[in-house]
C-alpha cells in the first residue's frame, strides 16, 4: 500500500505520458489541433513532370511530427520514393493513377496524443478523343423539332458542352429559345428546323480540373434541312426531361433542364407545384434550366416545366429531393478530469441522411470496453485512469460526407494546492446580509475541506453553513463576525491550508422605490429609484427589464440615467413603445451588498397581430378566414381589417369582406370578391382607439376553386392577310380573368346580314389571333365577329360584335385622264381622274406616280406616292430640259393597281446660273438705289423674264419679295443706323437663276459689287467705283441656290 501511494504521489508531480512514451507536462503542453487540413483534387493524368501536394499543419506543444495513411496504409518516406515531406505537407512527385489514386490522411501526432485529418480524395482527370470515324449526315425537315448527339468520350469528371457551326469560333447561340444544348447529355436541340440551318456542326467537350483545362472537337455532323413551303405548325412536344425525382445537396446549386420542339418556338416557365416558386432562381424560371442557388430543405419539392406556345401547351414533373453533408449541432470540449473520476462527452450532428457518429483516441478506433462505453454520440469513460489522457475525436459521416471533432482529455492527480487560487486575502460583507467564501485548490483526487475561526472548526448552525464542495455562509452577519477564516483541504497525497479576513460593513437600502406608471405609447415616463449605503464605499445603479439588463450607457439608446447625486438612480424613458413594457428592476449595489425594488410599467398602444390565421371553406369567389385574438395591448380591440394579395400583385391591398365591418371581438370572417383559380394569401390588422396594430403571419397560399370565365376578351379585330383570308384578333386573357384550366377561346363570324354564323374553338390561353382562308372569300368583304372564353368548368359570355374585314386585294382599275405639265426646269405637275372606291378592293390609300426618263426602263421608275385622295401633284428634283414618262396608279394595303395610260413631258430650259454681275447702290436719307446689270440667257438656257429682289431688315427673320422687270429697284432704310440685307436673282419659265447677297447700312453711301470677268481680272471702273465709296459694311458674293 506504502508502495501505491508513493506511485501515486510521484505521478501528482510528474508528467502524464501519453502513446509511444513521451511525457506531456500538464499545464505546459497541448496537443495538435489541425490549422490546414488536405483537400480533395483532381490531377490531369499523364501531366508529365508534375506534382500534387497535399498540406497538412497542426499546432501543438511541442511540435507536431506528421504521418500520412493512403487508403488506410502507411505511406512509406523514403529518398528513393516519389514522396517528400515538406513542413507536415506531402508532396507526390510525378503522380501516377495506377498507385497514387485514393483516399489521403494526415496524422498529426506529439507526446499528448495524436488527430487524424479528414479524408481528401486524390483523384486523376482524363477526357479521350473522339473516335476517328465520320459521323453520319442527319435530315430535318423546315419546322420539326430535332437532335444532334454528341456522344462523349471517355471522361472524368464531368464535362461542359457547346456547339460550333461550321467553323471555329462560330458557337451556336440559342436564338429566341430554338436552340438549346443539354448540359447532362451534350446533345444539340433544335426546337423547329429552318432552311439556314443546314451546316456541319461540331461538339466541343471542355473538362475542368483543379490546375488545368482540356477540350477535344467531335467529327463534323452535317445537318440538312429540307425546305418545305408551308411548314407545318406543331404544339409544344418536351423532348428533354429532367429526372422524375432528382436529389440535392443543401448549400449548394441544382439545375433542372427542359426543351421542347414546337412551331413557332415553345416559350418555357416553370413553378413550384406545392409552393412558391423561389426568387433566387431569378431569369431562368422563364428559360430552359431552372437554376436554383444555395439549396435549402424549403426548396424540396415538385417542380413543374410548361412548354407553351399559341398551338397549345405541354408540360413535365419532377421532385427535388434536398440532402445535407453533416455539420455539427454540438461537440465536446477540452477536459481537464480528476483521476478516478467520470467523463461525460456527447456531439449531435445533423444531416440527411442522419450521421453515423464513431470515436477515435490518438487516432485509434474506440469502441465499449473495461470502462469505456460508447453509444453513438455519447463517450463515458468511469474510473479515469491516466492512460486515459490523449486526444479524442468525434466522427460524424453519411454518404455525402464527413466532419471530425477534437478535444483534449487530460486526467488530473495531485495533493491539494492553493497557490493559484487562494481564499480572498479581503472579504466585505455587509451588516444583516449574508457572505459567500469560496474554497476551491487545485487537487486530484478531490479533497476533504472544512472551515475554521482562529482555533474555532465551524460546522454547521443556524448561521453558519459549510457546503460539501467547500463553500462558507455566514447569514445575518454583524461586526462580531469580522476576523480571520482558513479552509483546510486534505487528500491522501497531502494537504494544505488558506486563509482570509472577513471585513463587516453597513447595509445598502433602497430610499425611495419606483412606482407602478400607466403611459400611451410614445409618451416619456421617468421611475424613481433612491438609496443609502456605507460611505466607505462606492454605489451604482443597475436597472432591468423583465430580467434583462439595460444599457443605460448608449448615447441614442432608449434609456438614460438622469444626471444627479451618487444616491440617486432615477431611469427615463423617452418615446416609450410597446415593447418597453414589463417589470422593471432597480439595483443599487455596492461591492458587497445589493438592493433592490421593481415597478410595473404598462404600455398602451394599438393592438399585436393576430396569431394562428388559417383557411376554411374555400370556394370559387370566396374563402373563410379564423384567428386567434392577439394582444390588446390594454386598449380593447375595437374591430379587424383583412388584407389580402395575389400571385401578380405584390403590394397587400384591403379585401371586401362579410360582415363588412369585422367587430373587435371576431375571430373569423368571409373574404368575398375573389377571382376564380387565383392563388391569395391573406393577412389580419387588428385596431384599437390608439391605432392599427402589425399585421398577422400571412396564411398558407391558397387556390380559389375553378369556374367559368365571367368576361369576354377584349381587343377585338383583324383584317388584313393574305388573299382569301379573313384575319381576326384580340387580345389574350390575363391569367386572373381564366377561372380555371383547360383555356381557350370561342370563335363565332358570318357575313354581314348572313343567316348563320361559322363557329370554331382555339384551345390556347397565349393564342391573339386566327386566321379563316376560304377561296371564295371576296375582297374587303365585311364580317360580324364575337369572342368567348372557355374552360373546364364551362363557357363565358360573347363579347359585343366587331366588324371585320376579309383582306383586301390590289386595285383592279387604273386611274384615267393622267397628264403632266412641266412647272420648272426641276418640276412637274400631274393630275388625273380618281378611280370609284368600289373598283379599289379595299379601302383606296392613295396614289402613285411613277417616272422614268426616255431610254431608261419602266423597271428603273421613280416613284412618289401622295398621302390622301388628292388627284394633282408635284414632282420635284428632275432634270432640266429632259423628257419623262409619267404613269398614275391606285394603291391600298395590299399593293397597286393597274397603271394609267403613260404620258410624257419635258421640263423647261435651266435658269441662267449666273447671279446679276455689278450690282452697285447708293443710299440717299432713309432709301437706297440698288442696281444691277441684265442677265444675258445662253441657248440651253431659259429666258429671263425678270428678276427678284428678297430683303429684310436687321434683326428680321421674314423675307419680303419684290418682283421687279427692271434692272433697278428702290428700297426703304431702317431709320436707326441699321442694315438691309438683299438678295437679286433673275427668274423665267425654267425657274430662278443664281442670286447675289449684299448688305447696306444708311451711312453705306455709294458702292458697288463687281463681277469679274472671264479671266477673273476686275473692271477698272468698277474697281475705282469701291475704292471711292464712303463706307461699306458688308459684300456677300453668296450664291443661294
Amino acid at each position: 500500500m506504502r508502495i501505491l501511494l508513493f506511485l501515486l504521489a510521484l505521478s501528482s508531480l510528474a508528467p502524464r505520458y501519453a502513446a509511444g512514451g513521451d511525457v506531456c507536462v500538464s499545464g505546459h503542453d497541448s496537443g495538435p489541433v489541425f490549422e490546414e487540413q488536405p483537400s480533395s483534387l483532381i490531377y490531369p493524368e499523364g501531366l508529365p513532370e508534375g506534382k500534387v501536394t497535399l498540406n497538412c499543419q497542426a499546432r501543438a506543444s511541442p511540435a507536431a511530427s506528421y504521418r500520412w495513411l493512403v487508403n488506410g496504409s502507411e505511406v512509406v518516406i523514403t529518398e528513393e520514393s516519389h514522396y517528400t515531406l515538406v513542413a507536415g505537407n506531402l508532396v507526390i512527385n510525378n503522380p501516377q493513377h495506377s498507385h497514387d489514386s485514393g483516399s489521403y490522411q494526415c496524422l498529426a501526432i506529439n507526446r499528448c496524443g495524436t488527430i487524424v485529418s479528414r479524408a481528401a480524395n486524390l483523384k486523376f482527370g482524363y477526357l479521350r478523343d473522339f473516335p476517328s470515324e465520320g459521323r453520319s449526315p442527319q435530315t430535318a425537315y423546315e419546322g420539326t423539332g430535332t437532335f444532334l448527339a454528341c456522344q462523349a468520350p471517355a471522361h472524368y469528371p464531368a464535362l461542359s458542352y457547346r456547339w460550333i457551326l461550321n467553323e471555329f469560333p462560330s458557337f451556336v447561340q440559342p436564338d429566341g429559345g430554338r436552340w438549346f444544348v443539354s448540359q447532362v447529355t451534350g446533345n444539340l436541340y433544335l426546337a423547329n428546323a429552318r432552311t439556314n440551318d443546314t451546316g456541319n456542326y461540331f461538339c466541343l467537350t471542355t473538362i475542368n480540373m483543379d490546375i488545368s483545362t482540356k477540350s477535344t472537337f467531335s467529327k463534323a455532323i452535317q445537318l440538312t434541312v429540307q425546305p418545305d413551303a408551308n411548314p407545318r405548325k406543331s404544339a409544344p412536344n418536351i423532348r428533354v426531361r429532367f429526372p422524375s425525382e432528382t436529389y440535392a445537396l443543401a448549400g449548394h446549386t441544382t439545375q433542372l433542364e427542359c426543351f421542347a420542339y414546337g412551331n413557332p418556338t415553345p416559350k418555357l416557365r416553370w413553378r413550384k407545384v406545392d409552393g412558391m416558386l423561389p426568387s433566387k432562381v431569378g431569369a431562368s424560371a422563364d428559360g430552359p434550366i431552372l437554376t436554383i442557388p444555395d439549396l435549402s430543405f424549403d426548396d424540396e419539392g415538385m417542380y413543374e416545366c410548361e412548354a407553351y406556345s399559341s398551338e397549345g401547351r405541354d408540360t413535365h414533373q419532377g421532385r427535388i429531393s434536398v440532402r445535407a453533408q453533416p455539420e455539427w449541432l454540438q461537440v465536446m470540449s477540452d477536459s481537464e478530469v480528476e483521476i478516478s473520476s467520470e467523463l461525460h462527452w456527447s456531439c449531435v450532428a445533423a444531416g440527411k441522411p442522419r450521421p453515423i457518429i464513431r470515436w477515435l483516441r490518438n487516432g485509434l478506433p474506440l469502441s465499449t470496453q473495461d470502462r469505456v462505453e460508447v453509444s453513438s454520440g455519447l463517450l463515458k469513460i468511469s474510473n479515469l485512469a491516466l492512460e486515459d489522457s490523449g486526444m479524442y475525436q468525434c466522427v460524424a459521416e453519411n454518404k455525402h460526407g464527413t466532419i471530425y471533432s477534437n478535444a483534449e482529455l487530460r486526467v488530473q492527480v495531485q495533493a491539494p494546492d492553493f497557490r493559484q487560487n487562494p481564499v480572498r486575502k479581503l472579504v466585505p460583507a455587509a451588516r444583516g446580509g449574508q457572505v459567500k467564501m469560496e474554497c476551491k485548490p487545485r487537487a486530484a483526487p478531490k479533497p476533504t475541506l472544512f472551515w475554521s475561526r482562529g482555533t474555532e472548526l465551524l460546522t454547521n448552525s443556524s448561521r453558519v453553513t459549510v457546503t460539501p464542495d467547500g463553500v462558507l455562509w455566514i447569514y445575518n452577519i454583524s461586526r462580531a463576525d469580522e476576523g480571520k477564516y482558513t479552509c483546510f483541504a486534505e487528500n491522501y497525497l497531502g494537504k494544505a491550508n488558506s486563509t482570509g479576513h472577513l471585513s463587516v460593513r453597513d447595509a445598502t437600502k433602497i430610499t425611495l422605490a419606483p412606482s407602478n406608471a400607466d403611459i400611451n405609447q410614445g409618451e416619456n415616463v421617468t421611475l424613481q429609484c433612491h438609496a443609502s449605503h456605507d460611505p466607505t464605499m462606492d454605489l451604482t445603479f443597475t436597472w432591468s427589464l423583465n430580467g434583462v439588463l439595460l444599457d443605460l450607457e448608449e448615447p441614442n439608446g432608449l434609456y438614460h440615467r438622469v444626471e444627479g447625486k451618487e444616491n440617486i438612480g432615477d431611469l427615463a424613458i423617452v418615446n416609450t413603445q410597446l415593447s418597453q413594457a414589463g417589470f422593471y428592476t432597480c439595483s443599487a449595489q455596492t461591492v458587497v451588498d445589493s438592493a433592490v425594488a421593481s415597478a410595473r410599467l404598462v404600455v398602451r398602444g394599438p393592438p399585436g397581430p393576430p396569431g394562428g390565421l388559417v383557411v376554411k371553406s374555400v370556394n370559387e369567389t370566396a374563402v373563410e378566414l379564423r384567428w386567434s385574438r392577439g394582444y390588446d395591448n390594454h386598449s380593447p380591440i375595437g374591430k379587424y381589417v383583412i388584407m389580402g394579395r395575389s400571385e401578380h400583385s405584390h403590394d397587400w391591398k384591403r379585401m371586401r369582406t362579410d360582415p363588412a365591418n369585422i367587430e373587435g371581438n371576431a375571430e373569423s370572417a368571409r373574404v368575398i370578391d375573389l377571382r376564380p383559380w387565383m392563388d391569395y394569401e391573406f393577412q389580419v390588422i387588428a385596431s384599437n382607439i390608439l391605432g392599427s396594430g402589425e399585421p398577422s403571419m400571412p396564411s398558407q397560399a391558397v387556390r380559389t376553386k375553378q369556374a367559368a370565365p365571367t368576361v369576354a376578351p377584349s381587343g377585338l379585330g383583324g383584317g388584313g392577310g393574305d388573299r382569301n383570308e379573313l384575319i381576326i384578333t384580340w387580345t389574350p386573357m390575363a391569367r386572373e380573368y381564366q377561372n380555371g384550366d383547360g383555356f381557350g377561346y370561342i370563335l363565332a363570324f358570318q357575313k354581314q346580314d348572313a343567316p348563320t354564323w361559322t363557329v370554331v374553338r382555339v384551345p390556347n390561353v397565349e393564342s391573339s389571333r386566327y386566321v379563316y382562308s376560304n377561296q371564295s372569300l371576296s375582297p374587303y368583304c365585311p364580317f360580324e365577329v364575337k369572342i368567348k372564353a372557355y374552360n373546364r368548368k364551362g363557357e363565358g359570355p360573347f363579347s359585343q360584335i366587331a366588324v371585320v374585314h376579309s383582306a383586301e386585294e390590289e386595285p383592279t382599275v387604273s386611274p384615267r385622264k393622267s397628264n403632266a405639265t412641266a412647272l420648272t426646269a426641276f418640276e412637274i405637275q400631274v393630275s388625273w381622274e380618281p378611280v370609284q372606291h368600289s373598283s379599289a378592293n379595299g379601302v383606296l390609300r392613295g396614289y402613285e406616280i411613277r417616272y422614268w426618263r426616255q431610254h431608261e426602263r419602266e423597271a428603273a421608275a421613280d416613284r412618289v406616292r401622295t398621302a390622301g385622295l388628292e388627284n394633282t401633284a408635284r414632282v420635284s428634283g428632275l432634270r432640266p430640259n429632259t423628257l419623262y414618262h409619267v404613269t398614275v396608279l391606285a394603291y391600298n394595303s395590299a399593293g397597286t393597281g393597274p397603271p394609267s395610260p403613260r404620258t410624257t413631258v419635258v421640263t423647261k430650259k435651266p435658269p441662267p446660273n449666273r447671279p446679276p454681275a455689278n450690282v452697285s447702290w447708293k443710299t440717299d436719307g432713309s432709301w437706297v438705289t440698288v442696281r444691277w446689270d441684265h442677265v444675258k440667257s445662253m441657248d440651253n438656257e431659259s429666258t429671263v423674264q425678270g428678276y427678284k429682289v428678297l430683303y429684310k431688315h436687321e434683326g428680321q427673320s421674314a423675307l419680303k419679295v419684290l418682283d421687279k422687270g427692271k434692272t433697278s429697284v428702290n428700297l426703304p432704310l431702317p431709320k436707326d443706323n441699321g442694315y438691309v440685307v438683299l438678295e437679286i436673282r433673275s427668274w423665267g419659265e425654267g425657274g430662278d437663276g443664281a442670286a447675289h447677297e449684299i448688305i447696306v447700312s444708311r451711312d453705306s453711301g455709294t458702292g458697288m459689287m463687281v463681277q469679274k470677268n472671264s479671266a477673273g481680272v476686275s473692271n477698272p471702273s468698277c474697281s475705282s467705283a469701291l475704292l471711292s465709296a464712303a463706307a461699306v459694311l458688308t459684300v456677300f458674293g453668296l450664291l443661294l441656290l
